[in-house]
């Protein structure tokens, strides 16, 4: 894939290097990187073995899952037969609740755990509890509910709307059971991993309590989805927050980063690991104003939807999965405006919203 401008500011201490499916590569001493596919456009995730010793066990503490199928599985298989040298795995740490970060939890844990010495997931409470009740409900990106937020916002379109409803167990298909249990981490806790200390920075916007880790000793930053070098993190408004404003969340919480050491190496959930922190800190703070004013023009011109300002904030062609993610993020930039008090909101007869300059 052809680098675009924005990844030309970025370093990518590794160049084009990735892990081969179902091995493992080493970035940092006692850090190896994994990749596994998902059946998207975005068609992989990164997931990080840590080295590490828990309870007098050697070991290996795993970041992040994989979606539930039985072509993770196999690669987890050969991952541990070929790159945790023979030892265990002692804890599953997630960094949100979303299906390709937490869908293998409980199949992980449940393949680790021996009488007496559980495999536990850690993670924020707000996003295992967000899990524990999107695995029974299929919440934000499908079914009724789904359905009828979005047309409420100009996506009204009767196939979409039929799609969307059908696709009721959207979450559950790729996380069908979540854990029964689990170990709190909270913003600033830190934990020992292999004799190094991670701390835990929350993240909101994208998911309700994200968790982005940092070990000062080794200069790594697992960033989770939170600081991704080549796509902006998707930040939605869904029919669970119907008026939240996550896309301000989303802009504080990575300016904490900014505190972080300029050459701190980064490991995204998607992309490549890469250096220049700040550096897209600050791209992602342009982009994002940049969209705002995108909306602000449109606006002026005639009240919008979210749906009818798809083709002002995304230039390719959408599929359904695209669609409803783009929607999301749509209303996202609208209620940044309107919360903060530069657009008008208005409920239509139709149903429908529009918003309008103030």
């Amino acid at each position: 894939m052809a680098m675009n401008d924005l990844e030309r500011q970025l370093q990518y201490p590794l160049g084009d290097t990735l892990p081969t499916p179902g091995h493992t590569l080493e970035i940092a001493p006692g850090v190896r990187w994994v990749r596994m596919g998902l059946p998207f456009a975005l068609d992989h995730i990164n997931l990080w073995l840590l080295r590490d010793r828990l309870d007098n066990r050697d070991g290996w503490t795993v970041v992040d899952c994989g979606i539930t199928n039985g072509d993770t599985q196999d690669r987890w298989e050969e991952v541990f037969r070929s790159g945790l040298d023979g030892l265990p795995v002692l804890r599953i740490i997630v960094t949100h609740m979303h299906p390709d970060h937490i869908g293998m939890a409980h199949w992980l844990t449940e393949r680790w755990s021996e009488p007496g010495r559980p495999c536990r997931l850690w993670m924020s409470a707000t996003d295992y509890l967000g899990a524990c009740q999107a695995s029974q409900s299929t919440t934000g990106f499908g079914g009724a509910a789904a359905a009828a937020f979005m047309a409420s916002h100009g996506l009204t379109d009767p196939d979409a709307t039929e799609k969307i409803k059908a696709r009721s167990n959207y979450y559950a298909s790729m996380v069908p059971r979540v854990p029964a249990s689990y170990q709190r981490l909270l913003d600033g806790q830190s934990f020992d991993a292999g004799g190094h200390a991670w701390r835990c920075i929350t993240g909101h916007g994208h998911a309700p309590e994200h968790l982005s880790l940092y070990c000062e000793t080794l200069g790594v930053l697992i960033s989770g989805d939170m600081l991704l070098p080549r796509i902006s993190t998707n930040v939605s408004v869904t029919d669970m927050e119907p008026e939240v404003d996550p896309l301000n969340l989303y802009l504080r919480s990575i300016d904490r980063y900014r505190a972080l050491p300029a050459d701190t190496l980064v490991l995204p959930s998607h992309g490549r690991p890469f250096r220049g922190m700040h550096t897209r800190v600050d791209q992602l703070h342009q982009h994002h104003g940049e969209r705002l004013a995108d909306v602000m023009t449109a606006c002026r011109k005639a009240p919008q939807t979210a749906a009818s300002l798809l083709p002002v904030l995304f230039k390719r062609p959408l599929d359904l999965h695209q669609t409803t993610f783009a929607m999301g993020e749509s209303i996202s930039h609208l209620h940044a405006l309107w919360l903060g008090g530069q657009l008008r909101r208005t409920l239509g007869d139709d149903g429908v919203f529009r918003f309008s300059v103030s």
